[in-house]
């Protein structure tokens, strides 16, 4: 049995209905919920003082806690957890969300990369949090490579895919390039490429240029050794976390502390640090991934939670990943629904275009 469970195996009707109480009204407002306003809601007549007593014991519990001495109670991270694991009611995905979730994706013209740049955007306006979209790897099989100089300290690699998609990289190549040398350096490339995708083609590179180091000019090894350096650099992931709504962060009335926490969250996501991680984390659990607070692992800002889907490709593999992160004072209820959905609607568009 989970701590959560023994905890909520704990408590009788009375108490478990003041928890419940107390946290929703927390995560309506984001204020603290006293005894006093309580005992109006309460399913059974009860007093004021009961229902403190009934909120010293949950503190004790460690399931709420209280911010100011005289002031009514918050749920704690563990009490948000119990509650989010077994007392949350998520509603039914509303007609007006799912209208405006739909209408952002039957505009499917142009690029993925726009396509899901809209999708972040709606989100992130749905929810008033800021919105993750991890884009998927490009996997199409490589059509064609070339080289073309710039200058004598520039050069550009242009990747052409099998489904039509390209991609341009500019890059320092070894000096003394020379046309030949980029003619060479495309050839080997070309005739190794066909119908392997880009990381196929990089752990063939490695070996090839291994194995004919003989047969190669240096200055075409050199040149392919830097394309090949400049598609595993660091900020050249092919996997793109797009990021939306990062002003729906910062709070109405906020402390010194609060802006010093969102800067800092603020600072991760411009960084776009750990985005293996974050797609790590869906593949652990199908469906809909909620993490509150310090479970948190991918951002500095423990007063934060994360609601994070996956979504499939045709075959049923997990190529990228919808959220929405916030204060942990979020409306799960409604939010889940949304990422769940939208989860889905990407996974679907992007199956039907690689059907195409």
């Amino acid at each position: 049995m989970s701590e959560g469970a023994r905890l909520l195996a704990e408590l009788n009707d009375r108490s478990r209905e003041v928890f419940r109480r107390v946290v929703e009204g927390y995560l309506d407002s984001g204020d603290p919920v006293g005894s006093r306003a309580l005992s109006r809601t309460m399913s059974e007549k009860v007093s004021a003082a009961t229902i403190r007593n009934v909120m010293q014991d949950l503190e004790y519990l460690g399931l709420l806690g209280s911010p100011h001495v005289s002031a009514g109670r918050v749920p704690t991270q563990l009490g948000l957890r119990l509650f989010v694991d077994s007392l949350l009611e998520v509603a039914p995905l509303s007609a007006q969300d799912r209208g405006t979730l739909d209408a952002t994706l039957e505009a499917a013209d142009g690029d993925v990369g726009s396509l899901l740049d809209r999708v972040g955007a709606a989100l992130s306006g749905l929810t008033q949090g800021a919105s993750l979209v991890l884009a998927p790897k490009h996997e199409a099989p490589i059509r064609q490579i070339e080289f073309v100089g710039l200058a004598p300290d520039r050069a550009l690699v242009v990747l052409v895919f099998a489904d039509g998609h390209v991609e341009n990289r500019i890059f320092t190549p070894p000096p003394g390039l020379t046309a030949s040398a980029m003619r060479e350096a495309a050839n080997f490339l070309n005739g190794l490429a066909a119908g392997l995708t880009l990381a196929e083609l990089r752990t063939r590179i490695a070996k090839e240029i291994e194995r004919r180091r003989q047969e190669i000019d240096s200055l075409a090894r050199d040149l392919v050794e830097s394309g090949l350096a400049v598609w595993e650099a660091v900020g050249e992931r092919h996997e793109r976390l797009i990021v939306r709504g990062r002003s729906n962060l910062l709070p109405g009335s906020a402390q010194a502390e609060d802006l010093a926490r969102v800067r800092s969250l603020f600072d991760d996501l411009e960084r776009k640090r750990d985005i293996a991680e974050f797609l790590e984390l869906t593949e652990q659990g199908a469906g809909v991934r909620i993490f509150i607070g310090s479970e948190n692992k991918l951002f500095s800002l423990s007063g934060s939670s994360l609601v994070v889907s996956p979504y499939m490709n045709a075959d049923r593999k997990v190529i990228g990943a919808v959220g929405v992160i916030g204060p942990t004072r979020l409306n799960y209820g409604r939010i889940v629904p949304i990422v769940d959905y939208t989860a889905q609607l990407v996974g679907r568009l992007l199956s039907d275009r690689g059907k195409g």
